[in-house]
């Protein structure tokens, strides 16, 4: 799966490995084989489908992994870093017992947002997730929260252990501004039938509902149709034949484009094919999309969400707005403003400066190190109390 939270661990193996850190990482199978491969351990899993689309979960009690545990105690890490709620979480708790390491569990996922994949009543899901959360606290040294509206929210659920607040970084080698004076952007937009000058919204990954991409059509939907934007989908996902439904409902088909599932490598091409990141979610952590359209140089024109205090500025970086209006006249103000469309590209650049992958892995290495005082503070603690 390519996703907000591989992109992540991707990004942070990578960059602690550099600072010449030994990392390994655990993770599923895209099937029932356990197996290792360039030191990247696959626990076998089975299709939890019916849960959420193309989640899978460990199937380690029926396979023969105990070897592999062996060799994770025998290497002996100092920090478990896990990811994941679920089955992996479950596999690193089994490690962290033997090796006596603390554990530091990143919180990826707002789960009040999915409870409609579980639950008839919204309350009852919604309590569930915040009790499930605690318990989950009290396996953990430290938790990480990406932004202060996850911090908030766990502290309010009352979590067991610290919470620190650690933005994920992006690659800024990687993602940037175009450097071919836009021929690939106007040979892009020519294969997808957009004309030369047009303006093009763009929206960025994984078309689930919880997104509330359908916002997005109503809201072009709502535009004047003289000089009404363009609106590219890239991605795919469970929600796109019901947006593709939409789009013909409204009669957009000639203004709204689905590209579908690009390639990891392929993804800051797309984002230099648009004019204006946008987005209607509610559902974010954090949003690596949006710090992404910001190094390659987009304004953002999203949905207000607290994830996003401090990042995306009103008129210095793009608009978070709240309401049709709000959205059709930061839309209008950006449109016909060249001078402030450019000023925007400025700030946005600036902003995604300051969420690095450097940045990002040592912030990350700071939280270890408090985690590991923690773990020994607490054994130390431990013995004293079963001795006196």
């Amino acid at each position: 799966m390519v996703n907000g939270v591989v992109r992540s661990v991707e990004l942070l193996y990578h960059q602690l490995l550099a600072l010449g850190h030994d990392v390994r990482v655990v993770t599923l199978a895209q099937n029932g084989h356990s197996h290792e491969e360039n030191g990247i351990l696959y626990v076998g899993s089975i299709s939890a489908e019916r849960v959420y689309p193309g989640v899978r979960i460990s199937a380690a009690g029926a396979l023969p992994i105990s070897h592999w545990l062996d060799e994770l105690e025998a290497w002996g890490p100092e920090v478990i870093h896990t990811q994941s709620e679920f089955s992996t979480f479950m596999l690193a708790q089994r490690v962290a017992r033997r090796c006596r390491c603390p554990v530091v569990h990143t919180y990826h996922t707002v789960y009040e947002d999915y409870t409609q994949y579980l639950f008839f009543s919204e309350r009852l899901g919604r309590m569930t997730a915040e009790k499930a959360t605690r318990i989950l606290s009290g396996y953990c040294s430290l938790m990480l929260a990406p932004t202060e509206k996850v911090r908030a929210m766990l502290n309010r659920y009352g979590v067991s252990c610290p919470v620190v607040t650690v933005p994920t970084g992006i690659d800024l080698t990687a993602f940037g501004p175009a450097q071919d004076n836009g021929e690939e952007k106007a040979r892009m937009r020519a294969e997808l039938g957009i004309p030369e000058g047009d303006t093009v919204l763009l929206s960025l990954g994984r078309l689930a509902a919880e997104k509330n991409h359908a916002q997005l059509v109503r809201l072009l939907a709502a535009q004047p149709e003289k000089n009404r934007p363009w609106l590219v989908f890239v991605g795919d996902g469970p929600a796109r034949p019901d947006l593709e439904a939409l789009t013909k409902e409204l009669k957009l088909t000639d203004r709204v484009r689905f590209v579908g599932m690009v390639k990891p490598d392929e993804v800051p091409r797309w984002y230099r094919v648009g004019d204006i990141f946008v987005s209607a979610s509610q559902s974010e952590t954090q949003g690596l999309t949006y710090f992404e359209g910001m190094a390659c140089g987009l304004p953002v024109l999203c949905r207000a969400d607290p994830c996003l205090d401090g990042v995306v500025e009103n008129g210095f970086n793009g608009w978070q707005w709240k309401d049709e209006a709000e959205f059709a006249s930061a839309l209008n103000t950006i449109i016909s403003d060249p001078a402030l469309r450019g000023q925007l590209h400025q700030n946005a650049l600036a902003t995604a400066a300051r969420y690095s992958a450097e940045h990002f892995a040592q912030q990350v290495l700071d939280a270890y190190q408090q985690a590991i005082a923690l773990k020994q503070y607490e054994s130390e603690h431990k013995s004293i109390l079963s001795w006196v």
